[in-house]
Order: structure tokens, then C-alpha cells, then sequence
């Protein structure tokens, strides 16, 4: 009998992708409620804090995940981010002074410093590369709907029981994901693997940045700047236009139902038709769902701002992913998506950090916070039309990746 055709995605595919959702799910919860807890401790004008700290050990981070995925392996590495989640998550209720809640913002930040920097390398050595860019999609789409369902569920506990079993769940979120990692099977060669040691913490500037990903870099700065934006300043921009209670929640609703539905029909494109051509046009529909946020005299404006913004999300982020992994040598991917992730934790923090001062809690400053990120995203435009555009390239780097590792090496 002949054998069976290789599988294209295999069950360790499919657990990472739920790793991701509870991972996704568990700091996502907390968002919607972040805002006016902070308030209520007496810090307000802090807001835009609540994001920038968290992204900025996030940034910090990623050099150290990026080196130690490729040295000690991908797994201990996403342990680690989802233990910070679940630490975290557990000592919010501890936190009662607005010092003490900001310094909990920034030791959580190192979850997302690590986990899906281990998260995006680990994907990488399994799937086939002609699929990256779907792989990416679908990896998102789970990703995408922890960040829906977290903020949903984490409203409905802190309504429906209290603000501290809100985060209580959002800790056992995270735990459930380290569950789920500890199935996995190790994708880093043997012959790469070293133990961990204190001296892996020491970097050279090489091992930083990785110089091969400086463009899909720059472009996820731009285009992830608006995303700190809107996760500042949409929870107040709601209450102001009269959703509150059940309705609070509407536009992250809108937002990642466009982002997933986007996802799931268009998650190959940039395989097929490039990942330059694929990003200009997503560029062009997060601008277009800017300008209806500038301009948002209504709810209905405002969810269709959202809607709008959600599609280019859905095929802005897993192109990036791909495009970030093309360019990235074979072994040194880690490197690679934490020079990506360190883009990315810049773009969404000083989004986050300029939006809390432009906002200042005056209703009459959203437009410019909107009209800020939309001329970032139109520099990521015009840069990606100067870019040469090559083409479908999901084999642009067949001859330099990795073998796909043998039955033995992945679940």
C-alpha cells in the first residue's frame, strides 16, 4: 500500500492554535475594564499607560525570546510568556494603588514579549511553506477570536460576579494555555539546542535585530500604530456616543468578526498573489477605516469604521507574519520575529502613549488621535509602493528553509 500523503497541518498545529486563543483570551479579558478601574484608583490621566507600559517590556523583551527560541527552544519560551499571564492575572486584585497597577502593567508586558515570539517560529518549522501565509491566517483567526471572546467574557464575569473574578479567569486562561503547550513536542534541531544559562542573556547588538526583516518591520510599526490608538481611546469614544453596559463591547465585536471573517477567505492571498501587492491593499483599507473613525458623527459610522478597520487587520497581520519569515535565515527565525514583535510592541505603544495625551479625556480631540494614525498608515502606503514587488512568494525561500522535522521531532 502506498503511504499517506503528509498531513499539511499536523495536531501540534491545531494546539498551538488553541495555546493562542487562551493565551489571546487571557490578557484580552481585562482590556474593556482596564480604563475605569484605573480611574477608579485615582490614576485617569494614566490611561495611556495601560498599553505603553505593557508594550514597552514587551519590546524590551523580544531580543532575549528572539535568542533564546533559537538557542534553548520554542517551547520553553512560550511557557514562560504564558506563566507571566497567569502570575499577572492573579495579583491584579493585589494591585490597589495606581503605582502598584502600573508596575503590574509592566511586568505583564513580558507575556507578550515571549509567548508568540516562540508562537510564530514554532509555526514556521511545521507547515510546509507554499502554505505560510495560510498557516499565518489560521493562526490568526484563533488568535483573533481569544481577543473577541476576552474582552466579551471578562465584561460579562466583572458585571455578572466582580472585578476580581474577572481576573482571576483571565489567570486561569493562561494557565490552561501552559496545559496545552506542555503536549507539544520541541521543533528546535537537537543539534541547536543548549541549556539555559545567564549568559544567553547577554546580547550582542547583532543578535538584537535582525537585519534581513528591516521592511516588513517598518511597515508593522506603521500599520500597528493605529491599534494603540484605538485600544486607548475606543472604550471612552463608545461610552461618549452612549454604548455602555451590554453594547460597550460593540466595536471590538464589529472589529474582530471583520477581522476573522477576512481571515478565513482571504488567509492564502498573499501566497498567491504576493505579500508587497497583498499589504498595499490592506494598507488602503485600514486608512479607509480610519477616516470613517475621524469622521464619526454616529454609532452606525463608528461600527462601520470598525468593520472596515477589521478587514485590513485581517489581511494586514498573518501577511506580515509571512513576509517577516520569508526573509528570516532558517536558523534564526526566533531573531527574525522578535525583530517583527519589537516593530510591532513600538508601533502599538507610542499609538497607545500618544493617543492618551492627544485624548486627554476631551471628546473634542478623538478626530486627531484617528487623523494621527491614519497618517501613519498612509507613510506605510507610500512606502510599500516604492518597494519592488516580486510576485507571488511563498518559494521565494524554499531552498534556504528548513526540512520539515520528522514524525518523530512534531506531535
Amino acid at each position: 500500500m502506498a503511504p499517506s500523503a503528509p498531513r499539511t497541518y499536523s495536531v501540534g498545529f491545531w494546539l498551538m492554535c488553541l495555546s493562542s486563543f487562551l493565551f489571546f483570551a487571557s490578557f484580552n479579558l481585562l482590556l474593556p475594564e482596564l480604563p475605569e478601574h484605573l480611574s477608579r484608583l485615582g490614576g485617569a490621566e494614566y490611561k495611556g499607560f495601560i498599553i505603553s507600559l505593557f508594550t514597552l517590556t514587551a519590546a524590551i523583551s523580544r531580543p532575549f525570546s528572539g535568542k533564546l527560541a533559537d538557542t534553548v527552544g520554542r517551547i520553553p519560551v512560550m511557557v514562560f510568556g504564558s506563566l507571566v499571564c497567569f502570575v499577572c492575572g492573579f495579583f491584579y486584585p493585589w494591585a490597589l494603588t495606581v503605582s502598584g497597577f502600573l508596575t503590574l502593567r509592566l511586568l505583564h508586558g513580558f507575556s507578550t514579549g515571549f509567548k508568540p515570539t516562540g508562537t510564530a517560529a514554532y509555526v514556521a518549522d511545521i507547515v510546509p511553506v507554499a502554505r505560510r501565509g495560510e498557516a499565518m491566517g489560521l493562526l490568526g483567526v484563533t488568535g483573533a477570536l481569544g481577543m473577541a471572546f476576552g474582552p466579551a467574557f471578562g465584561s460579562w464575569v466583572a458585571e455578572t460576579f466582580s472585578l476580581n473574578a474577572m481576573f482571576y479567569c483571565s489567570s486561569g486562561a493562561a494557565l490552561l494555555s501552559v496545559l496545552v503547550q506542555g503536549t507539544l513536542t520541541e521543533t528546535l534541531p537537537r543539534a541547536q539546542r543548549r541549556r539555559f544559562s545567564l549568559g544567553l542573556l547577554r546580547l550582542k547588538w547583532a543578535e538584537v535585530l535582525e537585519p534581513r526583516v528591516l521592511a516588513p518591520s517598518l511597515v508593522t510599526a506603521l500599520c500597528l500604530f493605529p491599534y494603540g490608538a484605538v485600544l486607548t481611546v475606543i472604550p471612552d469614544q463608545s461610552r461618549l456616543l452612549g454604548l455602555a453596559g451590554s453594547t460597550k463591547g460593540l466595536f471590538y465585536i464589529c472589529y474582530t468578526a471583520a477581522s476573522l471573517a477576512v481571515r478565513l477567505v482571504a488567509g492564502k492571498s498573499s501566497d498567491t498573489y504576493g505579500r508587497v501587492p497583498v499589504l498595499r491593499w490592506s494598507a488602503g483599507i485600514l486608512a479607509a477605516g480610519l477616516a470613517l473613525l475621524v469622521w464619526c458623527p454616529s454609532v452606525p459610522v463608528f461600527l462601520a469604521g470598525a468593520v472596515v478597520f477589521g478587514l485590513g487587520t485581517g489581511l494586514n497581520s498573518p501577511t506580515l507574519y509571512a513576509w517577516t519569515i520569508d526573509l528570516s535565515h532558517p536558523e534564526h527565525r526566533g531573531r527574525g520575529v522578535a525583530t517583527m514583535y519589537i516593530a510591532l510592541e513600538i508601533g502599538i505603544g507610542l499609538g497607545a502613549l500618544l493617543a492618551g495625551w492627544i485624548f486627554a479625556n476631551q471628546a473634542a480631540q478623538l478626530p486627531y488621535v484617528h487623523g494621527l494614525s491614519l497618517l501613519c498608515v498612509l507613510a506605510a502606503i507610500g512606502y510599500l509602493l516604492s518597494v519592488k514587488s516580486t510576485g507571488p512568494v511563498s518559494h521565494e525561500n524554499a531552498s534556504e528553509a528548513r526540512p520539515e522535522p520528522s514524525p518523530e521531532e512534531v506531535v
